[in-house]
């Protein structure tokens, strides 16, 4: 939700990680008239590489998709390899 202070950086941020984690998302601009919320939704899709989807009302649809995931490199191991130690059998008395 953009609220009174406007489209401001943490707004944005907020936005950009909200698009990261889930491609598609509503946001709610209350009290901005109807070309007020048409150039909002061009600047926050121009500043962060997305697509305008809808503007119905005061609800806005954004879509960006999302980035592939990195491959994290196996860490190579170091030092000893564990002994083998084998299990001990129950003794019954």
């Amino acid at each position: 939700m953009i609220g009174e202070a406007g489209l401001t950086l943490a707004v944005l941020k907020e936005i950009d990680i909200a698009l990261t984690s889930h491609e598609l998302i509503k946001v709610r601009v209350p009290g901005a008239d109807r070309t007020a919320r048409g150039a909002l939704i061009d600047e926050i899709c121009a500043a962060l590489d997305a697509s305008p989807v809808q503007h119905i009302g005061k609800i806005l649809v954004i879509f960006r998709p999302r980035p592939e995931p990195v491959e994290p490199k196996p860490v190579p191991r170091r030092g000893r390899k564990p002994r083998f130690r084998p299990k001990r059998a129950f003794q019954n008395h």
